[in-house]
């Protein structure tokens, strides 16, 4: 089986990225898109001890401070830079391709906010529309053996609770991956269900976070999950999203050793 989380890790200061890390030591997932990362020393920390343990880092830190999304891997990877020419903000989207049974390519994305300023819905729009505009550039083949995920910072045309403001060009991003044969993780396996990801002030919670996957890898899920530990130990505001994939994983080559004892070398 081959695992895949992604987590929004809300730019973690030093002590809490200790604890985040030893939340994930604890999953052992196979494939981690940690969203939100910054320039900081926690964000440093986690990769840093990720790295220590053996495992494949992927990560480009905005030069100019802005937060950004990295790629933590268990088993080996190579990076995909050519598949993010297009990207405006090269920070905040990662891709590698995983040496599995048949390669798989990961992009992960951290979607900017937008609070109706002008210029953060440009920004947004413009981070969205590259995106797509990149998948469109991809042939069939590789879009069917692609996994997609991240914090989108988006809800589907059908959420409840609405979220007001939302502008047609954030529903329309879920459309476009939907019409690309990406398929969203959760909604595929529990189509009735309405998951959230981030809890508002009000109490209101919105699915922001995502895993979707390529035509032929989506007949090979096996599970799809919202997991709220990270919410609840307030390890951050938004949920992790985990999912399973029916898929050979070598395990000769996947690194095994524990995060935490790389921190408790440190």
């Amino acid at each position: 089986m081959l695992s895949v989380l992604t987590l929004n890790v809300q730019a973690a200061a030093l002590p809490r990225a200790r604890r985040l890390l030893a939340w994930l030591d604890a999953r052992d997932d196979n494939l981690i898109i940690l969203t939100e990362t910054s320039n900081g020393p926690g964000t440093a920390y986690l990769l840093e001890q990720c790295r220590a343990a053996g495992l494949d880092v992927t990560h480009t830190p905005s030069p100019d401070g802005d937060r950004g999304c990295a790629i933590v891997s268990r088993l080996p990877t190579t990076a995909r830079p050519d598949l993010l020419a297009g990207v405006t903000l090269p920070g905040r989207a990662v891709a590698v391709t995983v040496n599995t049974e048949s390669a798989i390519t990961v992009l992960g994305l951290y979607v900017p906010s937008s609070d109706r300023a002008p210029a953060k819905v440009a920004k947004k729009r413009a981070f969205l529309t590259s995106v797509i505009d990149g998948l469109r550039g991809l042939t069939e083949g590789q879009r069917a053996h692609l996994i997609v995920g991240g914090d989108y910072n988006v809800i589907s045309r059908n959420h409840r609770p609405r979220y007001p403001g939302f502008l047609s060009f954030e529903y329309e991003f879920l459309d476009a991956l939907e019409q690309l044969d990406l398929a969203d993780a959760h909604q595929r396996l529990h189509p009735t269900t309405q998951a959230h990801s981030w809890i508002g002030r009000g109490g209101n919670g919105y699915r922001f976070d995502y895993l979707h996957t390529g035509a032929a890898l989506t007949p090979h899920l096996a599970s799809c999950d919202y997991l709220h530990q990270p919410r609840d130990r307030q390890l951050s505001d938004h949920a992790a999203v985990a999912a399973t994939l029916r898929l050979t994983v070598d395990h000769r080559t996947a690194v095994s050793a524990p995060l935490a004892e790389a921190a408790a070398l440190s």
